[in-house]
């Protein structure tokens, strides 16, 4: 009775929502309007099983890649969506895939307001407990380059093959220019306040990264610096390097990295409603590259 009351109060809140269920989730797709330009937008919203409003949750985000939309990573058969989702149900998390702007959306101004505007909501309807990034390609930019400029909203980041400096990032020069309000030439300010290479200082939260050596895509070289320089700083990091892999991640490694900033994020409410670990413990602080410490510079 309770839980249906609840997906009453939820269609009532939003609604354009359309609700369903899959795989032990209840799935709702939820419009807003946008604080920044009053615009609708919209994100996936996935409760777990057995849900309870009243009890502190952790929350996992998804942010999708170049070309997709929010269903990527609720729907998508690619490994780097599969696991998050996953660890999201094995761990009884809210998981949220937003639009974040549009398919070619590169973390740009109006994405972030949105994002960070998502988290508040979140906030303030339940007791969230501590929030994860997560993104693999764009969105593995994306996650990081929102978790430098809000740190405080964000306990741990996970990003899958994707780039940490959009100063020096070639490809997808339109779509980047139309998310950043201008090319490199006309606001080379907003390519490197994008960038979370430039700010490492801001990672107090465990990360996790995995980089491929064939990716010609987005090839790998930024991240592994800031791997660098976040271990120098004494950070908690999970480095999974593949040298033979191109523009993809998988499976057990996109599990591995999400797994990871979650035992490492600081203690939450949350924790102690989560079940009995198994399998292995976590990697010990600092950075733990597997297959290859290659930096490539």
């Amino acid at each position: 009775m309770k839980q249906v009351i609840f997906a009453l109060l939820v269609l009532l809140a939003n609604p354009g929502a359309v609700r369903a269920e899959t795989n032990g989730f209840q799935i709702t797709d939820v419009a807003f309007t946008a604080v920044c330009d009053g615009t609708e937008q919209r994100y996936v919203l996935l409760l777990p099983a057995g849900f309870e409003p009243v009890q502190p949750h952790d929350v996992l985000i998804g942010l999708h890649g170049h070309g997709s939309d929010r269903w990527q990573f609720v729907r998508g058969p690619r490994d780097e969506c599969r696991a998050p989702r996953d660890v999201a149900a094995a761990h009884g998390m809210i998981f949220v895939s937003p639009d974040y702007r549009a398919k070619t959306s590169w973390m740009g101004p109006k994405a972030e307001a949105d994002l960070a505007q998502i988290i508040g909501e979140l906030k303030k309807k339940w007791r969230v407990s501590r929030v994860f990034l997560c993104g693999g390609s764009m969105g593995g930019m994306a996650s990081l380059t929102f978790t430098a400029l809000h740190p405080k909203l964000v306990d741990g980041v996970a990003s899958m093959n994707g780039t940490a400096n959009m100063v020096e990032y070639e490809g997808f020069p339109d779509a980047i220019a139309a998310s950043f309000g201008g090319s490199k030439a006309a606001v080379p300010g907003e390519y490197k306040k994008r960038s979370a290479e430039f700010r490492p200082q801001r990672f107090t939260m465990p990360v996790g990264i995995t980089a491929s050596g064939q990716d010609t895509v987005v090839p790998p070289q930024s991240v592994m610096r800031l791997a660098k320089a976040l271990k120098a700083r004494g950070r908690d990091v999970l480095l999974i390097y593949r040298e033979e892999m191109g523009h993809s991640t998988s499976y057990d490694d996109a599990k591995a990295i999400v797994e990871f900033i979650i035992q490492k994020a600081r203690p939450g409410k949350a924790r102690q409603l989560l079940p009995p670990r198994t399998g292995r413990s976590a990697p010990s602080a600092g950075v733990v590259t597997l297959e290859s410490e290659k930096t490539h510079d």
